[in-house]
């Protein structure tokens, strides 16, 4: 839309009220429009273009709002930080009052204009177009949303079983991992899901904490089997970049629990970052630091099916970053995993004496394990970690396939529409 020649726009806006600050709408924006704060996610009506790329990832509904308003007050990104509720909508009086007729209002849905399908010489590189929005065919069926704001149940309560450092402590990094029951209450959950904390009381302002989410790193039937608990891996900062001390409201809060304290839980989230089902399925998951969680939850599912004997299973790779090994949560048991189980390369960016190595380089280090998988329909890719890394990650993923021969474009194409490249950084 032309916001020069247009007199009311459908203004796109996240509902804060629901939004649990995942940061998925902003990591798939193709145009940058959507930015946050410590609050809030918003969108810029200057920049936004209807693409609609951002809906289907959402995995609380929170930013399919729309609002119609004059183009002179259209709401800007400074108003929408500050926003504890959406704005209620204009009625067609104060539409009339600013002089907008019933015929001059834009449509009902937004224009859906095509991202771009190709990559030009010189175009920037835009790694989420490639990023699926449906779940693998075979992947079980994910319930979501069965606690939250628009949720009968506002939230549950878990208690806490267990905590445990995973990586030895560093002066500006600390992460653990967190245990928790929900006693008889029902939390259904699969590997790739996530659910959200509610911190304990109010912010500078004096309102609630917002929920912060998690992704769960344990298997669908509990951290202990047949147990109706959870497992989630929290890093907190100690430091910034600048050494400052550095207290995250959540991260902090979850790391010092005790054994026997009680959590707020809302949830769970996310119906398409989901490991299929089907047994001969291969699995390549790159990730870095908490980026884990989700993998470690996926590769003890296919630990325990092989165990059973009952399971012949695909190819299981991982590609695991951090800066040393000692930042690398899950080190150790990584270690003992059986190597004709899950083939494992961990890639290091701060070893001294050693050159930086990151997991996109692993990637191409393993080109030729890798071709044919990106070229089987029987693979699924999971890229989870900072959203720093994603396009480094993809673009070795196309570089790998057009040194094979392969088509980028049509395996490109294929990852998304069949559910099997899955993103998920922030």
């Amino acid at each position: 839309m032309d916001m020069a020649e247009a007199r009311v726009i459908r203004q796109h806006l996240i509902d804060p009220e629901i939004c649990i600050r995942c940061n998925t709408c902003e990591a798939t924006c193709p145009v940058n429009a959507i930015t946050h704060d410590a609050c809030n996610y918003v969108v810029d009506a200057a920049k936004c273009n209807y693409c609609m790329a951002c809906i289907a990832p959402c995995p609380t509904g929170s930013i399919d709002n729309w609002r119609i308003v004059p183009i002179a007050r259209a709401y800007s990104v400074a108003e929408q930080l500050g926003w504890d509720a959406l704005p209620d909508e204009l009625t067609s009086e104060q539409l009339a009052a600013e002089g907008i007729a019933p015929d001059a209002l834009p449509a009902v849905e937004p224009v859906t204009p095509v991202l771009p399908a190709a990559i030009a010489d010189g175009a920037p590189f835009i790694s989420a177009q490639y990023g699926a929005t449906l779940p693998p065919w075979s992947a079980a069926h994910a319930f979501t949303n069965l606690y939250g704001p628009k949720a009968p149940e506002k939230f549950v309560t878990a208690t806490v079983t267990g905590n445990l450092r995973v990586t030895d402590v560093g002066h500006d990094y600390d992460t653990h991992h967190i245990v928790l029951d929900f006693g008889t209450t029902p939390l259904p959950v699969l590997e790739g899901q996530s659910i959200g904390i509610i911190p304990p009381g109010v912010d500078a302002a004096g309102r609630p904490h917002h929920p912060r989410q998690y992704s769960i790193a344990s298997a669908r039937n509990g951290e202990r089997p047949g147990y109706n608990n959870i497992a989630l891996t929290i890093k907190r900062v100690l430091e910034d970049h600048q050494g400052r001390p550095v207290r995250g409201v959540a991260s902090n809060y979850m790391c010092d629990l005790k054994l026997g304290d009680k959590v707020r839980v809302i949830g769970p989230f996310g119906a398409s970052f989901l490991m299929p089902n089907h047994p001969r399925s291969n699995i390549v998951m790159i990730c870095t630091g908490t980026g884990s969680a989700p993998m470690r939850a996926m590769t003890e599912w296919r630990r325990r099916l092989r165990k059973s004997g009952k399971f012949e299973g695909g190819k299981l790779m991982l590609f695991f970053g951090a800066r040393t090994k000692e930042e690398l949560p899950y080190f150790g048991p990584l270690q003992n995993l059986p190597k004709d189980f899950i083939d494992i390369s961990f890639a290091f960016s701060r070893t001294p004496g050693q050159p930086k190595r990151y997991v996109q380089d692993a990637l191409r280090e393993r080109a030729a394990d890798l071709a044919p998988l990106l070229a089987d329909p029987n693979t699924y890719f999971y890229i989870c970690g900072l959203k720093a890394m994603e396009e480094g990650v993809v673009l070795a993923l196309r570089d790998i396939a057009q040194q094979a021969g392969l088509a980028w474009e049509a395996i490109g194409a294929a990852l998304k529409k069949e559910g099997r490249l899955h993103l998920e950084t922030y």
